[in-house]
């Protein structure tokens, strides 16, 4: 089936997202296992109902449903296309919180258009990521995202990346075309900034115990600015949330 311009994609605003690893081609989809499990015994999707199903990497098949059962859904594809990647690109790296709240960053930075995650391990970080822990740290932060994309609608799930040190953060900082850091001390507020159109912009968020002074020092030497959202002090697992709604509110939502 040929991919369609925009001006071809059908109006289906209030149509749920089900994501699948690869969207096979085909006029006839299958929504299985715990997407179409979903659909059937949470949404109760029936015959007619619109749908679009995505490979959360850009690429939407819209249509509506044929049935509706045990085995999950099975759409009736009227268009497909490939959403383009948003602009500016938003890059949250964010220190390591406690329990759930990583999940929680990770899941509100999703619905508020982070298009990177990159989990940092701060000095000052309560949580540490041990070897034999990283892989499930990364499952959970991976599947809040995905979560998250589907609740927003959103065509791209955001990358989750492997944890990253200090070091490795300040390399990441050189390469953007604008870097933040969010710091209660900061005189510049981030409302103040011009932020760009198009690049990359990058916004780093520190552990509950704060940012260390080498960390801030490394910061500014790799090309970033020390900004601050307001007069509160927000938790670590919000702030960057608040961070890149008001980027997104200069750039994505005019």
């Amino acid at each position: 089936m040929s991919v369609p311009t925009d001006s071809a994609v059908p109006e289906l605003d209030g149509a749920p997202l089900f994501l699948l690893d690869e969207l096979p081609d085909g006029d006839v989809l299958i929504v299985a296992g715990s997407e179409g499990r979903h659909a059937v015994d949470v949404l109760r999707l029936t015959p007619g109902e619109r749908v679009r199903v995505g490979d959360g990497r850009g690429l939407v098949a819209e249509g509506t449903v044929l049935a509706a059962g045990p085995d999950g859904l099975r759409v009736q594809v009227a268009v497909r296309h490939q959403v383009p990647e948003p602009a500016p690109t938003l890059v949250l790296v964010q220190a390591l919180p406690k329990g759930e709240r990583g999940p929680l960053a990770v899941e509100l930075a999703t619905e508020l258009g982070v298009d990177r995650v990159v989990p940092w391990t701060a000095a000052r970080c309560v949580t540490k990521w041990r070897d034999d822990r990283v892989d499930k740290g990364l499952a959970k932060w991976r599947s809040a995202a995905r979560a998250a994309s589907k609740q927003a609608r959103r065509p791209r799930v955001p990358e989750v990346t492997e944890p990253m040190s200090t070091r490795q953060v300040c390399g990441l900082l050189t390469d953007v075309d604008l870097a933040l850091v969010l710091h209660e001390q900061a005189s510049r507020p981030l409302a103040g900034l011009t932020v760009p159109a198009i690049g990359t912009v990058a916004v780093v968020v520190g552990p509950e115990g704060g940012l260390t002074d080498g960390e801030v020092v490394a910061f500014r030497a790799a090309g970033a600015q020390a900004v601050r959202l307001g007069a509160e002090v927000l938790r670590t697992s919000t702030a960057g949330a608040a961070a890149l709604a008001a980027i997104s509110a200069g750039t994505r939502w005019l």
